[in-house]
């Protein structure tokens, strides 16, 4: 089992060889870039300067597992404007070449939004519409992923969509690809669900994880914690991912800047994802 530290808990701006440096000493395999409109990775980043990020990790001897993305909630899948539904597929486009460029085989894609407190503009669109839209987008983009040699997991976050496990099931077998499956968020589950029972439902769709802790008596981003430090059974959820027979990456993820030394998540949390992948060794 290999973990990964994402560079969604840092801004967007930050210098990948700082993250690469980090993780390295802190003890972590693998380190997960992500796409936004400014900064170390974007739609105009060069194939050159790719393959620059990817040898840099490499050297220090960091995989890179999966890529995510910042920029799909100013630029919604599903939107109501045709054109911002063509930039944010070109968006994706782009995910899936750098990916591939830097041997990642998963991208992380927000499946589009029925609402959302995160754009600066956000769109409140009807939930079946938003159900066909996103369906359509992502099997327009099944051809990309085939021909990348990259999956693409959509994630569960606070998007107001596919709000349980047996809905998200379906939706992906109506799409009916292997590249076309599940990032699936533990934190971000847990104030809807329980984590544990998303894995044991969508199973094989999982395409990677992402870990981070949730406090239900607590409201908004506010509410995600330190590993250990809120409401995720992790023993429960370490039995379902053994019982799934997951072996890929797990990836955390913590806020950007959520400490006034943003480095010091990869260190903090380390010795609790130890044993989080101990538990999970333990219960196969």
């Amino acid at each position: 089992m290999k973990q990964a530290i994402s560079m969604f808990s840092f801004t967007e701006t930050t210098d990948p060889g700082w993250v690469f440096d980090h993780a390295c000493r802190a003890g972590y395999d693998g380190v997960e870039p992500v796409m936004s409109e400014s900064g170390y990775l974007t739609p105009a980043t060069s194939e050159r300067e790719i393959l620059a990020m990817a040898r840099q990790a490499r050297d220090m001897g960091l995989e890179i597992p999966s890529v995510g993305v910042w920029s799909l909630w100013e630029n919604n899948l599903v939107s109501d404007s045709p054109d911002i539904r063509q930039k944010a597929m070109y968006i994706v486009q782009k995910q899936l070449e750098a990916a591939h460029l830097m041997g990642a085989d998963t991208i992380l894609v927000v499946p589009g939004y029925v609402g959302c407190d995160f754009a600066s503009k956000p769109e409140c669109i009807r939930y079946d519409i938003v159900y066909q839209r996103s369906q359509e987008a992502l099997a327009q983009l099944e051809p990309f992923a085939r021909q990348a040699g990259v999956a693409i997991g959509i994630e569960n976050v606070w998007n107001r969509f596919l709000l349980s496990p047996m809905e998200t099931a379906r939706f992906l077998d109506e799409i009916g690809s292997e590249y076309v499956g599940m990032y699936l968020d533990i934190g971000n589950v847990t104030y809807i669900g329980y984590p544990e029972h998303w894995i044991q439902i969508l199973g094989k769709r999982i395409k990677k994880l992402h870990i981070c802790d949730y406090r239900r008596d607590q409201a908004g981003i506010g509410a995600f914690v330190d590993l250990f430090a809120g409401d995720v059974d992790w023993p429960r959820v370490a039995a379902a991912i053994a019982q799934l027979g997951y072996d890929d990456t797990i990836t955390l993820e913590m806020l950007p800047n959520y400490k006034q030394f943003p480095e010091a998540s990869l260190y903090s949390n380390k010795y609790a994802f130890d044993r989080i992948v101990e538990m999970i060794d333990a219960a196969r």
